[in-house]
Order: structure tokens, then sequence, then C-alpha cells
């Protein structure tokens, strides 16, 4: 949290994306039992999940076990996980017409058990473990609206925000207002740092982020920012990074594609970094690892502000032996 506000700090704070995930025996074995959902839906089980992986890993911070999708469902999305592919919306947004059955979340008690979550796990944790709530970015979840499921080029959704420009802000407003609301709802059940996931958005260049995205993800950010730290991160392309910063955020969060004193510089040292190490880098020999922890902490220069994590998520490849190995790195800087 002292991080989160850029004030000094004895170490630096690690949690890790995806934290809790398939790279994980004990999760593994959970799956055997319950499918995705059933454990996103289970507050129970969810925050289990958690906590006995931030106890395991002796990370300094938890994020909550969900997912970016299941906000969609009470917006009128037909989704499913399905085995293999992932995540698929069957009634996908594929004209400017379609926009009109994507409804406002405007009660997110239709999305409760997320919260449910977020205070089973808060109870379940030591005071001094910031629960971490998160939401998918407004162009992230339209991209999943619009494709129907995960892209490599997100042909469909630029397509569709270049040729109907008002349909586009229309859904985009409307998915903001329902993230807006899902941020300060997990900060009332209890956590105290929220973090919006711009996972795709690295497929445009700054003058359309600018334009299409950034007064929305500025809207979907600003009522949480009033009341916690927010953690603005987005992967792909670090030419947009001041941009997410011009949209709000006390940390933004900073991929692999840059090295971490350059995207500060970019972000600006009024804001606080959060990042930014190659998952990849977890499948090395620990001493790799070790190498690459210590290459960026000595980019952030113990500047204030710095929360140390991967650029993106766990890869489920990676062993267990070699995330501990980086958590230990960190805190014997």
């Amino acid at each position: 949290m002292r991080a989160c506000r850029r004030e000094p700090v004895e170490r630096t704070p690690v949690w890790l994306m995806r934290q809790a995930g398939r790279y994980l025996p004990e999760y593994r074995a959970i799956r055997e039992r319950v499918s995705f959902m059933e454990l996103c839906t289970t507050p129970r089980l969810a925050a289990e999940v958690m906590i006995a992986t931030v106890h395991r890993l002796g990370v300094d911070a938890a994020i909550i076990f969900s997912d970016l999708l299941p906000i969609l469902q009470p917006m009128g999305l037909d989704l499913e996980f399905t085995a293999g592919e992932g995540p698929v919306i069957h009634n996908p947004v594929r004209d400017a017409a379609d926009v009109a059955r994507v409804h406002e979340l405007d009660d997110v008690g239709r999305v409760g058990y997320v919260m449910d979550v977020v205070a089973a796990t808060r109870s379940g944790l030591d005071d001094s473990i910031p629960v971490i709530g998160f939401a998918g970015a407004p162009f992230t979840l339209a991209g999943y609206c619009i494709e129907g499921g995960t892209s490599k080029s997100w042909q469909a959704t630029k397509t569709f925000m270049l040729r109907h420009e008002s349909a586009w802000h229309d859904l985009l407003a409307r998915i903001a207002r329902a993230v807006s609301r899902y941020l300060v709802a997990q900060l009332d059940a209890g956590a105290q740092v929220v973090q919006l996931f711009d996972s795709w958005v690295g497929c445009l260049g700054p003058d359309d982020y600018r334009r299409f995205v950034l007064p929305h993800s500025r809207a979907a950010l600003a009522e949480a920012a009033r009341r916690a730290p927010v953690i603005h991160f987005a992967t792909g392309n670090p030419a947009l990074l001041p941009l997410l910063a011009e949209a709000g955020g006390s940390v933004i969060g900073v991929d692999w594609r840059i090295d971490l004193a350059s995207a500060w510089r970019m972000v600006g040292e009024d804001r606080g970094v959060q990042g930014n190490l190659d998952p990849v880098i977890l499948l090395a020999d620990r001493d790799t690892v070790r190498r690459r922890v210590r290459a960026v902490l000595d980019a952030a220069g113990g500047r204030p502000g710095h929360i140390f994590n991967l650029g993106h998520g766990i890869l489920p490849q990676t062993p267990v032996e070699n995330v501990l190995e980086l958590v230990a790195a960190v805190k014997d800087t």
C-alpha cells in the first residue's frame, strides 16, 4: 500500500499476476473436481485458492481469484468457458444495432459472488496482506464482445471501431459504467487496491487509443481512484504508456517489452510502476531468474513506487520452485 502511494518502503513489494494458476499442483487438483466457472462462483473455494497461494509463495498481496469476463453475463452476453477453447461468447456484437442489446449493469449484485470472494479472501488473510480487486478495461471487454472470444489480430474489433464510431463509443460507455460500479463494489467489499486489465489494447496505436479508448478507461477508473489506489495495466505496446497514465492510475503496470527505467520516464515520476519481468524467464534456470530480477530492481533504482511483478501472468508450464526463487530474490534485496 505504501508503494502504491509512492511512500518509502523497507524493500520492494512483490505479487504476481496469475499467482494462483495452472502451474500449481494444488490448483490443478481442485480443477479436476470443479470447472473454472464453478471455482470462480464459489467464494469459499476461490478464496481458499488465493489464500493458500499467498502463504505458499510469500507474496505481499492477494489478487482475488476471478476472471475478466463474468461481468458481461448480466449485461446480456452469452458467455461460456469451453475446454480447450477458452471463453466463447455465443451472441457477439457484430454490427451497430447489436449494441442496443448490451444491458446497463445497474445492479452489481448480479455478480455478487465476486464481492463475496473479495470478502472471504480479506477475512482469511492477515491484515498486513492487501487484497487486490480487478476488472477488465472497456477496450478489452468490448473486444471479447465483438470477436466472440480471443483473437490474434482483433480485426473485427478494430473494424467495428472504425466503421461504427458512434456505436463503438456507446458500447464502451456502457461497459465503462459497469466497470466503475464493479470496482467500487469490490472496494466496498474489502479490497484495498483495484487493477484494471487492458490485456489486448496493445493492438492499437496511440492516436486510436486517445480517440477511441482513453475517455472510457478514464471513466471506468475515476470513481475507484477517488477511494483507493488503482493499478492500470496494459500489454503489447509501450508507446501507450503515457496515455495509460493520462487515463488514470496511481500505478501503471508495465510489460516486458520496454525496460523499467524507460517506462517510468514515459509514465512520469508522479506515478508508481508495476512490473516487469518477462514471464518466460521463469522457465529458465534459477540463476537466470535471480539475475533478471536484479536487472528489473536495478532499473527501478530504489525509487519509491515500484511494485515488482511479471509483465503478464505466470505461464502454466512454470516450475513452482522458480516462482519461489523469484519471490526470494526480490525479498533478498
